[in-house]
Parts: structure tokens; C-alpha cells; sequence
């Protein structure tokens, strides 16, 4: 089988999501199992180039993971016709200045999520893209989360009957640094810097709501900052001035009338529930519950009758009565499944829905959260000219 390869330029792969998820999990994943089989039986090999600013930290990755080529000279990469794809995994702040450059060079764009600050920037993005016959990606890997497959299976077989409502829980306890050291960036939790609950986490709740459930049309969002102070990297308290929650509601447009979905996103609660994300969605003939990797349902004709009596305690068990949804075939890891579509449609223009353009209705939805929550209000969101 003939076998050929693809440079791809990654940057921002030191950080724990880039390096684990995009460099090690996903390209280097495919690199090792001998490529991506397109349709004419080629094989695509990926070639990384892992760029940054840091010479000592990339220098030291590659030579972890066996990567023969890295820089800190972005230009260069940019200016080199062997890779044909830039991926970024840096900063919010920095993304819209690294992908324009990169589609100036000519350059295929993939990138994590949100693909910038502001909804303005982003619609610019994705139509400078398409003026530029460029192929371009944003990072939807919730979708490929086994949780969220067999949630959406469930809803494309009727076996909800008419949606209801949604509930979703997200996030864990963020340690300050006072007691143990966080396991998270400081910079999540400044504005300045491009952090916030709203506009982390809204981007993803966009594209879960609109592909598993039904598509967003309006939402009630209140952002709040919990815990105003927290400790660095370097061990130096600073001030938080990010929300590290958002409590969020949103009304779908579903196919037998509005749908309202409530997602909690927090930093600051302790998890007592099946994972570190939940999604419920209640319907007239029947309920399910997803996590990351597994989904238990309830039909109708398996609901118990409670009853309410605050003078003893209950006595059902309200686990039983729900089943497991099987697997039914293997998953993959989500951004590495995504990672390979994407390298299907750069290489033969295979089918992808994760465009610039639906990156920007993220954005959308973030802009519009966070105006609610300043507000005091309800927010519609507009169709995008994109």
C-alpha cells in the first residue's frame, strides 16, 4: 500500500491539551498505526513539525515522542511547501492573528476552540478562509465522545418521542493553590488573558446542543466569579477577574417546538455524579443520561411511580430501572477521529462539517452569554451571513 506523507505545522503542543490530545493521542497516534487509509487505498502519514517559543520545552517534547523536526521560527515553517497544514492549540488571543497568517501562507487551518474573542473576528476568519480556498477545521471532539454517540443515536431512533428538556453538569473543583497546586493554567482564570467560563466552555455547548439535540436559538447566561483569588504557577497570588461559572439556559429549536436546556459549568463544585460531564434529556417516551463514555436509559414502560412523603425515607433506588446503551461497535478517541477526517478532507475533499464558520457560532453563542449575564437578559441569537 502506497504511502505518503502530510506536514503538518503544530503549534502550542506544550500545553496538556495540545501535547496530550492533538500531538500524542491523535497525530502521532496515526503516524504510529501507518497513516490514515484514503479512498483510493493510500495511506497518509503525518509528518508534525512542532513549533513554539520555547526552544528548551519543544526540543524536549520532540525528542520525547520522537519528532525529528521542530523550530521556533513560525515564519519559516509557515514559508516551508512541504507541510501543507497549520493546527493551533495556543492561547484564544493569539488564534486569529496565527490562522490568518497561516491561510496567507496558504496554509490548510485547524485549530482548537473558540477561534477567537469576539464574534466579529471570527465571521471575518471564516470568510477570509473561503476567499482563500483554504480547507479549514475547528475542534468539535465532544461529538465524538461515546456518551454523546449514543445520546444522539438514541435521538435520531425516536426514543425520546418529543423532547422535553436537557440538563447538563460540567466542570470539578479547580484547586486555588492555597492547599494544592491547580490543575489548571492560571490564565483561565484572568479576563485579561483570555480566560472565562463563558467564553471556554459556551463554544462547546453550542455545538453539542445544535448536532445531539436541536439548534440553539436563544440563551440566559449568568457568569459569575466564585473565587477572586488564586495562586500562579510561580506560587504568587493574583486576582481572578474570569468567571469560573456559568449557569446557562437555552432554548432549542426542536422539530415538535422549543426545547429548553439548563447547563451548569463550574470550577468550583465537587462531582457527585456519573462523570465529570452529564447531559439528560427527558422526553415523553423516555429518558437518558450521558457521560463521557457511557449512557443509561429509562423508557416509559420502565419508569417507577413515586411518591412523595417528606415523613419517610424513600425507597425506591432511582439508579434501577435504567439501562445501559451498549457500545455496539469500538470508539476511537474523539480528536483523533476528528484529526482523521480532517487529513480525509484536505487530502480528497472527504465530507467535513466542522468549519471555520460553525467555530464562529461558538463565538456566537460565548458573545451572547456574556451580554445576558451583563444584561440581566434574554439573548436571540441571529443567523450568521457566513
Amino acid at each position: 500500500m502506497k504511502q505518503e506523507r502530510i506536514g503538518i505545522i503544530m503549534h502550542g503542543v506544550t500545553g496538556r491539551m495540545g501535547m496530550n490530545q492533538h500531538l500524542i493521542r491523535s497525530v502521532l497516534a496515526i503516524r504510529n498505526q501507518g497513516g490514515v487509509v484514503l479512498s483510493d487505498g493510500r495511506r497518509l502519514v503525518p509528518d508534525p513539525i512542532i513549533v513554539g517559543r520555547n526552544a528548551d520545552k519543544i526540543e524536549a517534547l520532540a525528542r520525547a515522542h520522537g519528532v525529528e523536526r521542530f523550530t521556533t521560527d513560525l515564519d519559516a515553517a509557515l514559508a516551508d511547501p512541504r507541510d501543507t497544514i497549520f493546527f493551533d492549540a495556543a492561547s484564544t488571543q493569539m488564534r486569529p492573528g496565527l490562522l490568518r497568517k497561516a491561510i496567507d501562507a496558504g496554509k490548510h487551518v485547524y485549530s482548537e476552540k473558540p477561534v477567537s474573542e469576539g464574534l466579529d473576528e471570527a465571521v471575518a476568519l471564516a470568510r477570509h478562509a473561503r476567499e482563500k480556498g483554504v480547507k479549514n477545521g475547528i475542534v468539535h471532539d465532544k461529538l465524538d465522545l461515546p456518551g454523546l454517540i449514543k445520546l444522539k443515536r438514541l435521538r435520531d431512533l425516536g426514543f425520546f418521542g418529543k423532547i422535553l428538556s436537557v440538563k447538563g453538569e460540567f466542570g470539578y473543583w479547580v484547586f486555588t493553590g492555597d492547599d494544592l497546586p491547580p490543575q489548571r493554567p492560571s490564565w483561565n482564570y484572568r479576563a485579561e488573558d483570555g480566560g472565562g467560563m463563558i467564553s471556554d466552555m459556551l463554544c462547546h455547548w453550542r455545538y453539542v446542543l445544535d448536532n445531539v439535540i436541536a439548534p440553539v436559538k436563544s440563551v440566559s447566561c449568568l457568569g459569575m466569579t466564585h473565587i477572586d483569588s488564586r495562586l500562579d504557577e510561580r506560587g504568587e497570588r493574583f486576582k481572578a477577574t474570569a468567571d469560573d461559572a456559568a449557569y446557562a439556559t437555552f432554548l432549542l429549536d426542536g422539530p415538535d417546538g422549543e426545547i429548553v436546556a439548563h447547563i451548569n459549568s463550574s470550577w468550583c463544585t465537587r462531582v457527585r455524579r456519573d462523570d465529570l460531564v452529564t447531559f439528560q434529556i427527558d422526553g415523553t417516551h423516555g429518558s437518558a443520561v450521558a457521560g463521557l463514555h457511557e449512557c443509561w436509559s429509562q423508557h416509559r414502560v420502565n419508569t417507577p411511580k413515586p411518591v412523595w412523603n417528606p415523613d419517610e425515607p424513600q425507597a425506591l433506588d432511582f439508579y434501577d430501572n435504567w439501562e445501559v446503551v451498549p457500545d455496539n461497535r469500538p470508539f476511537d478517541n474523539g480528536f483523533k477521529v476528528q484529526w482523521e477526517a480532517f487529513l480525509r478532507h484536505v487530502a480528497e475533499d472527504a465530507p467535513w462539517s466542522y468549519s471555520l464558520a460553525e467555530g464562529a457560532k461558538g463565538v456566537q453563542l460565548a458573545e451572547a452569554g456574556y451580554r445576558s449575564s451583563k444584561e440581566r437578559r434574554w439573548i436571540d441569537l441571529e443567523d450568521l451571513d457566513l
